[in-house]
C-alpha cells in the first residue's frame, strides 16, 4: 500500500467523507489500462475485425478500450499509428464537449498528447488543431506522437501561455487547459507525485492555473468554449479556481458536459464560499467509482456574441522548388497542391487557411521532407500521414516475420516496383522504404526500431 501523506489524508475525508475507505482501497488496485483507436487512420468498426488484443468498450468514449495486453507499445497496430494509450480517465475530459470538426482548437498544456490527438480525431480534414507545450523534452515527444499517427493540420508550439496568447489574439473555437497540478489523482500509479505533494505545492499550482486560464481568454474568439481540466482532487485548483475564474470574467458561464460523461462521473462540491450556483456542473472522476485514475473538468462558455464581419487575413507563402511537386507527382496518386508551403526553409503539407508566423511552431503541418540537390529526401511523418496516397505500398501481415524483420530495421524482399514506397499493416502505414530490384531499403527512424 503506498503511504499517502497525512495531510492529504484528511484533506480527501472532508472531500469523499463516508466514501474514503472505498478511495483508500482503490489504492490497492493496479492502474487500469486503455487505448484509443486512431480514427484518422482507420474505423472502429474496421478496427474491432482485425484487433486482437483482448479489450473492452470505455463506456464514455467511443473509440476508447480498456486492455491486458502486455509491451502493447511493441504490437505492429502501434506502430502503425493505430492506437494511442492513455488513461482512461484523462480521456474523459475531450468527451465534455461535441467538437465541430471545422473548429479550431488549441491545447495550452499538451504534452504527451492523449487530449490533442482524442481532440484531433474529432476535428475533420478542414479543422485545425494547435498544441502547445513549454518544456522542449517534452514538446519533442508530443510532435513524435503526432508523427507516429499521421496527423493532418496540426501545429505544435513549444511556449508560455502569455507567448501563445499574444500569437493568437481571439483565434480558437475551443480551447483545453489541461493545466499542470499537483497530481492527487495519479498517486496510484506515480510515486513521485506523492513525494512531491503538499499544501505549498497545490497553491502555488493553483495560482499558475490561474495565469493559464486568463492568458486562455485572450486565444479563445468570442462564442468559444474552455475546457479546463486537472488530474488532481484539491478544491484549490479544481471549483475554487473555476469559481474564481467566473468572478474575473463574468462574460463566461459555466454549462453541463455532454451526458456520456456525467454518468461516468461525480458532481463538483460546493464549498464555503462559493458563488457560482451552477458548480456542481463540473466533474469529477473518482478511481473508486470508475475505471481510471483521478480527474477533473469542467465547460466555461464565452457568452460574448461573435463578430461575423472580422476578415481572414492573406498569408503569404514563399516560392516552393518545383523539385517537391515533381517528389509529390512521382509518389503520391493524389494530393492538394494549395496545402504545400513552405515553412522555416522546408516543404510542408498543410492547410493554407491557418497562418504559422515563421519561427513561432516547433513543428508545423506535415513535414514532406528535406530538400537535397534535385531530389527530396522524405521525413518519416510524411510516410505515416499521406500513406493512403502512396502509388506503392507493401502490405504485411501483423504477425508475419516481415513486419518484425521491418520493424527491427532490417531490408526485406518485396514485389514491388523501384521507388518510395509505404510499409502497411492491414493498410494503415507503418514507416517508409525505398524500393530497388525486389529489396525494400529500411527507412524506419532508428530510434523508433524494436528490438529482438
Amino acid at each position: 500500500m503506498k503511504k499517502l501523506p497525512e495531510e492529504f489524508i484528511t484533506r480527501m475525508k472532508k472531500i469523499l467523507c463516508e466514501e474514503y475507505e472505498q478511495y483508500e482501497k482503490s489504492m490497492y488496485d493496479s492502474p487500469v489500462r486503455a487505448f484509443r483507436v486512431n480514427t484518422d487512420k482507420i474505423s472502429v468498426e474496421a478496427f474491432e475485425k482485425i484487433c486482437d488484443i483482448p479489450c473492452k468498450r470505455i463506456p464514455y468514449v467511443e473509440n476508447g478500450y480498456y486492455f491486458n495486453y502486455d509491451k502493447i507499445g511493441n504490437h505492429p497496430f502501434h506502430h502503425a499509428g493505430m492506437i494511442y494509450i492513455q488513461e482512461p480517465g484523462a480521456m474523459a475530459p475531450a468527451e465534455c464537449l461535441d467538437i465541430n470538426p471545422e473548429w479550431t482548437v488549441l491545447d495550452m498544456c499538451a504534452a504527451p498528447g492523449g487530449k490533442s490527438t482524442q481532440i484531433k480525431n474529432k476535428l475533420g480534414t478542414t479543422g485545425v488543431l494547435v498544441s502547445n507545450e513549454i518544456i522542449p523534452s517534452r514538446c519533442k515527444i508530443l510532435t513524435g506522437n503526432f508523427e507516429r499517427l499521421g496527423l493532418h493540420n496540426t501545429v505544435t508550439t513549444c511556449m508560455d501561455s502569455a507567448r501563445i496568447a499574444q500569437l493568437y489574439p481571439s483565434t480558437f473555437d475551443m480551447i483545453i487547459v489541461d493545466a499542470p497540478c499537483s497530481g492527487e489523482g495519479m498517486f496510484r500509479k506515480d510515486d513521485t507525485a506523492i513525494e512531491e505533494w503538499s499544501t505549498d505545492n497545490v497553491n502555488l499550482c493553483a495560482q499558475r492555473q490561474t495565469v493559464i486560464l486568463d492568458n486562455a481568454v485572450k486565444a479563445l474568439k468570442d462564442g468559444g468554449y474552455l475546457v479546463y481540466a486537472t488530474c488532481t482532487f484539491s478544491l484549490e485548483e479544481n471549483e475554487m479556481t473555476v469559481d474564481d475564474f467566473l468572478q474575473h470574467h463574468p462574460e463566461f458561464e459555466l454549462i453541463p458536459v455532454n451526458e456520456r460523461v456525467i454518468s461516468s462521473t461525480s458532481d463538483g462540491i460546493r464549498f464555503e464560499g462559493c458563488k457560482c450556483e451552477n458548480i456542481s456542473y463540473t466533474r469529477r472522476f473518482y478511481p473508486h467509482r470508475s475505471r481510471g485514475e483521478g480527474q477533473f473538468m469542467a465547460v466555461l462558455h464565452s457568452t460574448v456574441t461573435p463578430d461575423s464581419s472580422s476578415k481572414k487575413s492573406i498569408i503569404k507563402c514563399e516560392k516552393i522548388d518545383r523539385t517537391v511537386f515533381d517528389f509529390l507527382d512521382e509518389v503520391l496518386t493524389e494530393y492538394n497542391k494549395e496545402y504545400v508551403r513552405m515553412y522555416n526553409g522546408n516543404p510542408v503539407y498543410f492547410t493554407p487557411d491557418f497562418d504559422v508566423a515563421k519561427g513561432s511552431a516547433f513543428s508545423c503541418g506535415i513535414k514532406i521532407g528535406e530538400i537535397k540537390k534535385n531530389y527530396i529526401q522524405p521525413h518519416h511523418q510524411f510516410f505515416m500521414a499521406m500513406g493512403k496516397y502512396f502509388k506503392r505500398k507493401i502490405e504485411l501481415d501483423a504477425n508475419s516475420e516481415e513486419i518484425k524483420k521491418y520493424l527491427h530495421g532490417e531490408e526485406i524482399p518485396v514485389s514491388c516496383e523501384n521507388g518510395w514506397a509505404v510499409v502497411t499493416v492491414n493498410g494503415c502505414t507503418a514507416g517508409g522504404a525505398k524500393v530497388s530490384n525486389g529489396k525494400a531499403k529500411n527507412h524506419y527512424p532508428k530510434g523508433l526500431r524494436t528490438k529482438y
